[in-house]
This record gives structure tokens, C-alpha cells and sequence, in this order.
């Protein structure tokens, strides 16, 4: 039961990357100001069909394959699902910005390059509170280049911007549109508060997911995340993460990838669950050869409706993690803070509550 409330119809906001199972100131002397802005004379002069020869190449098709715990005909089932999303290529050696929804819990990732060529990944980070993750890939093709990353805070409304993706699965595919607002963290989606977003025209739809929007320079300048929508198809609110806030969370800090989904048990919840105290991380899915799996986590095995909502159960609840009791969210955002300072060789320690039992499980980082 993946929480990705963007691709629920009750929240009017979808992410684009199910598949089918589920600008540039000249100021001053001329040539200054386009070496200060990363760019040149000759690349301003380009048209969107030169633009996008350039710069397509960087972009990809990612597909992942997992199982995932859902609702069929009243009862639950663990189907196995087929992601399909966009990548972009932010490195010579190999790393690849998408969205985290689309490989968060995948078990099998694939990443397909311009011409067909596929080549296997895995994922280094990411971050579900603000929709990104990077990946590895086993090797980049010879004559990929990697795209170029922008400044996002000089991009303006009204400015024209470009889409490149593979939308249900259509790769390379173009779509033209313009920034139609910026939003500040915590302001457009409570499940996505570290996100900064760019709202856009351009046409977004699934397999979208993760794909790069570009300026007229041809510049990243956002990975795609989620429209608003109630229709279920595209209706003009595209949203994507800032170039800027991808590169902070991704290539700067570097945040720890656990593999799994977590479910937050409070109040009435907590007391239904007979949990030990007020605040408990119920497991909801867990990705194989994931840090969560190697520790031992149990994902859940059962979807029930508690009060209007679909809350897993059967897998373990988490109490406690590397030493800090879970009392809150803010608890919360200090275990992630310890995970992303962990590396390899170093040990994952949690207390969960399991078939009425505290277990402590402990496993070290590959």
C-alpha cells in the first residue's frame, strides 16, 4: 500500500509515474554576463528543436519492479506492480536524479538511455518528503553526457520551460509550457513538506515522473513530481522540485535510503494497536536488498480501514531507532538525521513491536 498521495484520486493530486499496473540575464558586457551565467551567446540562439537534439540524450526511462500491499475486490493482496518514470543523467559517472515514488520501494530497477540501450541501477538516496532519489547505474553508454543542473531561483513566472520524459512510456517525448508559480517548502502538500516546488503548464502525465524540466538554455531546472488533478488526466497544475532543492538533497547531503514506507500510528491508532506508548512508525513495505530488509524489518501483510483510512497491519511497528525513542514527528526527522550520516560497514539498530513483543533488530550497512 504505497502512500503516495498524489496518485489518489481522494487527494485530487496525482504523480505521473504509474505504470500500467498501477532565465538567463545579459547584463552589462554581453559575453560576461553569459560566461556568469553558465551558458553562451551561441546556446541562447538556440531554437526549442536544437534545444532539445542537445539535451534529450541526458534524459531516461526508469522502470522498476516491486510488490505492493493493496485492496482487491474487500480484501488485501500483495500484487506485484511495474513502475514506469523519467530520470535524468547529473553525472559522467552515473548517477541519475528521478522521483522517489516511482523506486522507493523497488525490488528491480532498470534505467533505458536514448537509442534503447538498458542498463541495470540501484537506488544511493532518497528523500519521500520532498519527492527525489538518485541512482547509480551499472555504466552510462558511450557519447551520454550529463545534463547540465540550473539555478532554479533565477527562473521566473511566466518564463517558458520544457518537458522531457516518457509519458506512458513514450520516451523522449516533449512537452512546451511556462512557470506558472513558485512554492516555498510545507505550502502545496503535507506529505511532501521539504519539497520546493515549480508550478508549470507544460504538459505532464504518468511515466512523466521524475523526468527533467528544462529552461531555454537548456538547463535543468526541476525533476517532475505530481499534478493536481480531478479528472485523473492532465489539467494544466504540473508540479516539479526546484533544480536547486534536488541538488541540496541529493548530491550535497546525500540522504540514507531505507528501502521501506512507513505508516505513522498516533492517538486512537496507537490505542486500537496496544502499542507501548503514543507514536509508532508501522512498516508498510519493504524493498528486497534494501538496508530495512538486511536488518529485518517485517513489511505489513493487511490493509484495514480505520476511520476512513487504508492503515496497514501485520508488519512490525517501530518504537524506537538508533537509540531515539519515537515520540513525534520531530523524533522522526532525528533518526533520518542519523541515518544520513551513516555509511557503510556501520550498524542500523531499531526496537519494534512485534506480535505483542518488543524484538530489537540490529544489521550493518552494506
Amino acid at each position: 500500500m504505497r502512500q503516495n498521495p498524489v496518485d489518489r484520486s481522494i487527494g485530487e493530486s496525482q504523480h505521473p509515474g504509474r505504470g500500467t499496473s498501477r532565465a538567463c540575464r545579459v547584463g552589462g558586457v554581453l559575453l560576461a554576463g553569459a560566461i556568469l551565467a553558465g551558458t553562451s551567446l551561441g546556446v541562447q540562439a538556440e531554437d526549442l528543436p536544437q534545444l532539445f537534439q542537445r539535451v534529450s540524450k541526458s534524459v531516461v526511462v526508469v522502470r522498476a519492479k516491486g510488490r505492493d500491499l493493496t485492496v482487491q475486490s474487500g480484501s488485501s493482496a500483495l500484487v506485484k506492480f511495474n513502475e514506469i518514470g523519467s530520470g535524468v543523467l547529473a553525472s559522467i559517472d552515473g548517477k541519475v536524479l528521478t522521483a522517489a515514488h516511482v523506486v522507493q520501494i523497488a525490488d528491480e530497477i532498470t534505467v533505458e538511455f536514448v537509442g534503447g540501450e538498458t542498463v541495470t541501477a540501484r537506488v544511493l538516496a532518497s528523500e519521500v518528503k520532498a519527492d527525489v532519489a538518485l541512482l547509480q547505474v551499472s555504466r552510462v553508454p558511450t557519447g551520454i553526457s550529463p545534463a547540465h543542473l540550473g539555478d532554479s531561483s533565477t527562473i521566473q513566472v511566466g518564463e517558458q520551460v520544457f518537458i522531457v520524459g516518457a509519458p506512458y512510456g513514450l520516451a523522449h517525448t516533449l512537452t512546451v509550457g511556462h512557470v506558472s508559480g513558485r512554492h516555498k517548502p510545507n505550502t502545496i502538500y503535507a506529505e511532501l513538506p521539504l519539497a520546493e516546488f515549480i508550478q508549470t503548464d507544460a504538459a505532464i502525465n504518468q511515466g512523466n515522473s521524475g523526468g527533467p524540466m528544462f529552461n531555454m538554455q537548456g538547463e535543468v531546472v526541476g525533476i517532475v513530481s505530481h499534478i493536481i488533478s480531478k479528472s485523473g488526466g492532465y489539467e494544466g497544475l504540473g508540479f516539479v522540485v526546484s533544480s536547486n532543492m534536488a541538488r541540496q538533497l541529493m548530491l550535497e547531503r546525500r540522504p540514507f535510503w531505507t528501502g521501506v514506507t512507513w505508516f505513522q500510528a498516533t492517538g486512537d491508532l496507537a490505542a486500537y494497536l496496544n502499542l507501548p506508548q503514543p507514536f509508532g512508525l508501522l512498516v508498510e513495505e519493504v524493498a528486497k536488498g534494501s538496508p530495512a530488509e538486511a536488518v529485518g524489518l517485517r513489511p505489513s501483510r493487511a490493509v484495514a480501514k480505520l476511520e476512513g483510512k487504508d492503515v496497514p497491519l501485520g508488519g512490525d511497528i517501530v518504537l524506537s531507532a538508533m537509540g531515539i525513542k519515537l515520540e513525534d514527528e520531530t523524533s522522526f526527522q532525528r533518526v533520518r538525521e542519523r541515518w544520513r550520516q551513516l555509511r557503510s560497514g556501520e550498524e542500523m539498530t531499531f526496537s519494534v513491536f512485534r506480535a505483542g513483543r518488543i524484538i530489537e533488530l540490529k544489521g550493518r550497512i552494506r
